[in-house]
């Protein structure tokens, strides 16, 4: 039996099939965690990616089949209140919830030349605020003696320049400073806090172009694919990974940067 069967996962930032997002929800439900995931389907929209409308339910259905229970509501995040909705929903729904992965992101490209006050603070409200608030309001309702789970999503910047992504380097450079010092706050509760470098990833943003550039980075000869993230979240929020926190994980497949 699976040390994850029955524990209860939020997952933010789930609206596309080929997200990491759902790729996290598969790995999870797979080994019986109970599944409350948001989406945010008007930002997908405006993407170049964009995203089907129904693509979250086929999701919740797809989860189904693995016998556990799924939940999911639209929320935007950049709301202030957001975070306090979501926690008090999942403990409505299911109980006190173990593990808490801040997957949801805003990001757009833009540098020095373009960068404007009002983009700067929409990746500032998702990317920072929302990550520290929701992992606030799970350490304050957490309640057991231990194995609470806080992964967050980060982007590798400190392992080189992100020209044309200033904003977004700018907050996810925030989100590691967030996991560690959060991470000592949080241990006394038993709770450990990570975050995860994916690396470029291929969830349908890649043109063939951009695949073409990118290849000869990588040294296993294939771009990274969203199970690859996934399982390493499946690691550090298992039971194995209970003396692994403060750690910024980059699995990204040996990724050459310049």
């Amino acid at each position: 039996m699976s040390a994850l069967k029955d524990k209860i996962a939020i997952v933010t930032g789930v609206s596309r099939q080929k997200g990491i997002g759902t790729a996290i929800c598969k790995e999870l439900a797979e080994e019986g965690c109970h599944i409350f995931f948001t989406y945010w389907t008007d930002y997908d929209r405006r993407m170049p990616w964009s995203v089907e409308l129904e693509e979250p339910l086929k999701l919740k259905e797809e989860l189904l089949q693995s016998g556990v229970s799924v939940s999911c509501m639209e929320l935007d995040l950049t709301h202030h209140d957001a975070p306090e909705l979501l926690i008090n929903k999942v403990i409505e729904k299911y109980g006190i919830p173990d593990i808490l992965i801040n997957n949801a992101a805003y990001s757009t490209n833009n540098d020095f030349s373009n960068l404007t006050a009002d983009e700067l603070d929409k990746h500032y409200k998702v990317n920072v605020r929302a990550t520290a608030l929701l992992s606030s309001q799970f350490g304050q309702k957490f309640n057991k003696k231990s194995g609470g789970r806080i992964v967050n999503i980060t982007s590798g910047q400190f392992q080189g320049p992100m020209p044309g992504e200033l904003a977004y380097a700018a907050t996810k450079g925030a989100v590691d400073a967030l996991t560690i010092t959060l991470s000592a706050e949080l241990a006394p509760l038993g709770i450990t806090v990570n975050a995860v470098n994916p690396g470029p990833t291929d969830t349908g943003w890649m043109t063939e172009e951009i695949k073409k550039q990118l290849y000869p980075m990588f040294p296993f000869g294939r771009i990274g694919q969203p199970k690859d993230v996934a399982k390493v979240i499946k690691f550090l929020v298992s039971s194995e990974a209970d003396w692994i926190t403060r750690q910024i994980i980059h699995s990204e497949g040996g990724f050459k940067r310049f």
